[in-house]
């Protein structure tokens, strides 16, 4: 509002409250003019450009054709260094903590080397699928899922999106609705200092190849099907290959992802998302939730949920920096990685921030450097001081 409102509106802006209205109601009229300082905002690289913003000839379809005649690949402007943002090859593009290593340092993962590591996974599913093929996630919101998820997108296939929480019914129809050809999981999920099976639940649901990545160091806890296969073996396929990868380039309502919903009234419903869907993410956190490059933004969420990658897309198309808790977000550990992280964008739901209150789990915590906090439903009003943070 403050950058924009003012060449945009002329004299009729006044401030960024009292001319809100007005400036959406030129965003909805004047769509050419907004979506080109969105596009601009968030780095959009396009191989071939759109012809338009929106073309709305064709009334057969409803809300029109956005971006006819675009053709990108969305995860490769995720990974690519953005000048405007200040954003280079050296910045950070992850920073994460395992669970019961609260006292250490926190782990960095720069821009450049998420890219090397996507490329790699890439290179090994080209030996493995062909392009289009569905292939699904069922792990928690670590480094490797998200490295995965982009691989899966910039590599051509689509993501099948599944929740770490899932019974093996639940994996085997979402596995089936989605025709989806293999499936990457762990052999335990680590929380609260507790190992939960997660890997005999996708056997369970699922006869698809499983690729199985250890929750814990380099080896599996657990013995493998025929069939299935270890992420170290996984990853030795992309030996001898380019360490470079090129993208596979499509058009802007290209499919990259297949969500569901949650199931409570039925067998769940696919919910198709094509590259438009992370610029909306990226637009919608940019212009609504202020998401800024080189914030931090920690929200404890899921890659099988859509908080997941609205969060992926929210950081890496705005220049913002991914923070991953590996582990439980219920204790004081969660909140001691957001202050050691210098977490400025928190995120939560409402159980979350009333279990944190209850344990008194932020006390002697510093807080300062969130600007802002997000819960479903409500904002978190969040106080720092000498005696640590206080939600209120």
């Amino acid at each position: 509002m403050e950058e924009n409102g003012p060449k945009l509106l002329g004299a009729s802006y006044k401030d960024p409250i009292s001319s809100f209205g007005l400036f959406h109601k030129f965003a909805v009229e004047n769509q050419e003019v907004y979506w080109k300082i969105v596009l601009k905002e968030l780095s959009i690289k396009f191989l071939q450009e759109p012809m338009s913003i929106l073309d709305a000839s064709d009334k057969s379809k409803k809300g029109g054709t956005w971006f006819p005649g675009a053709v990108l690949n969305i995860a490769e402007c995720c990974l690519l260094p953005r000048p405007s943002q200040n954003r280079t090859d050296e910045s950070t593009a992850i920073v994460w903590r395992d669970e019961g290593f609260d006292d250490d340092p926190v782990n960095r993962m720069s821009l450049k080397e998420l890219r090397t590591q996507v490329m790699t996974v890439a290179n090994a599913l080209d030996t493995m699928f062909q392009k289009g093929d569905r292939i699904a996630i069922d792990m928690p919101m670590t480094c490797n899922a998200v490295i995965i998820y982009l691989a899966i997108i910039l590599g051509g296939f689509v993501v099948v999106s599944i929740a770490d929480s899932f019974a093996p019914q639940e994996i085997g129809t979402r596995m089936r609705v989605a025709k989806a050809k293999a499936i990457f999981t762990q052999d335990f999920i680590i929380r609260g200092g507790k190992k939960f099976p997660l890997y005999s639940c996708v056997m369970k649901g699922t006869s698809c190849k499983a690729i199985v990545i250890p929750a814990t160091g380099d080896f599996l806890g657990v013995t493998l099907r025929n069939g299935d296969m270890s992420w170290k073996d996984f990853l030795s396929r992309a030996a001898g290959r380019s360490s470079m990868y090129s993208p596979v380039y499509q058009p802007a309502d290209a499919l990259i992802n297949i969500l569901f919903s949650s199931g409570t009234t039925g067998e769940p419903k696919a919910i198709p998302w094509t590259q438009l869907c992370p610029i909306r993410c990226g637009a919608d956190t940019w212009a609504n939730l202020d998401v800024r490059p080189k914030d931090i933004s920690c929200l404890p969420t899921n890659l099988g949920w859509v908080m997941g990658p609205i969060q992926l897309f929210a950081c890496f198309l705005n220049g913002a920096t991914l923070a991953l808790y590996h582990g439980s977000p219920l204790g004081r550990g969660f909140c001691k990685f957001v202050q050691d992280a210098h977490v400025s964008a928190l995120g939560s739901v409402p159980s979350l921030v009333k279990l944190w209150k209850a344990g008194n789990h932020t006390k002697g915590l510093d807080w300062t450097k969130i600007r802002n906090g997000g819960s479903r439903k409500h904002f978190m009003s969040i106080t720092s001081s000498s005696k640590g943070a206080t939600i209120l």
